[in-house]
């Protein structure tokens, strides 16, 4: 597969409104049930392996979007909103399909496996997770319930596996999706743009980082 730079620190403002505009219809109305008090930040495998341009899962976007995560789990962090970490790891007895599908597994031993310090996961929960699903095999679930949270802000990598396989097992198991389009980067913009499609026709509302900020932003104003 050739890998593109599609997002890029340039364009990447001006390709999220082409894709806020294009895919108008899984935005608007559900975008105004977004509410920060009941909602929970995800942020899926932002580790150097996908960051690191010596790795050779590398993804050429993902390094653009770091600025925008900062910016969403800082404001969360400001609101005293809940955020999880996901950081992928396998171990041939769970790697399952994985080792099969891929050219190798990352495993814990791997210094490419650890999550980016500029998005500080000290500062929210890490959630260790085997398979694209963040719900599979780990306490995902047990853990938004117990925050008493409704609604899932996803971001990260890759938009067409982890994010949007973990995004339609959410609306799955009765929480709404906020799907960041310019906080989740993958290997094409076509794959990008097929995610977007699909999540915004029955799972998900299409958010940009930005509207997600403001809203938590004006939530922590309403607070103090």
């Amino acid at each position: 597969m050739m890998k593109e730079s599609y997002f890029t620190p340039q364009t990447i403002a001006g390709k999220a409104q082409q894709f806020c505009r294009e895919y108008a219809a899984g935005r608007n109305r559900r975008l105004e049930r977004f509410d920060a008090q009941r909602s929970v930040l995800l942020v899926l495998d932002m580790q150097a392996y996908f960051l690191q341009p010596e790795s050779h899962a590398y993804i050429p976007s993902a390094p653009v979007i770091l600025p925008g995560l900062r910016q969403l789990v800082d404001a969360y962090a400001a609101g005293r909103l809940p955020v999880i970490f996901t950081r992928h790891l396998n171990t041939p007895q769970n790697a399952a399909c994985m080792a099969s599908w891929w050219s190798d597994i990352l495993t814990e031993e791997n210094h490419l496996s650890m999550l980016a310090p500029e998005l500080e996961p000290a500062a929210g929960d890490v959630l260790f997770k085997t398979q694209y699903d963040a719900f599979h095999g780990t306490r995902l679930e047990v853990l938004l319930h117990s925050m008493r949270v409704e609604q899932l802000v996803i971001c990260g990598v890759m938009t067409h596996l982890c994010c949007e396989t973990t995004a339609r097992s959410a609306f799955v198991r009765g929480f709404e999706v906020f799907f960041t389009l310019d906080g989740t980067a993958t290997y094409t913009e076509a794959h990008h743009r097929a995610t977007l499609l699909n999540l915004s026709h029955g799972f998900a509302a299409l958010a940009l980082v930005s509207e997600v900020v403001v809203a938590c932003r004006e939530e922590t104003n309403a607070n103090t």
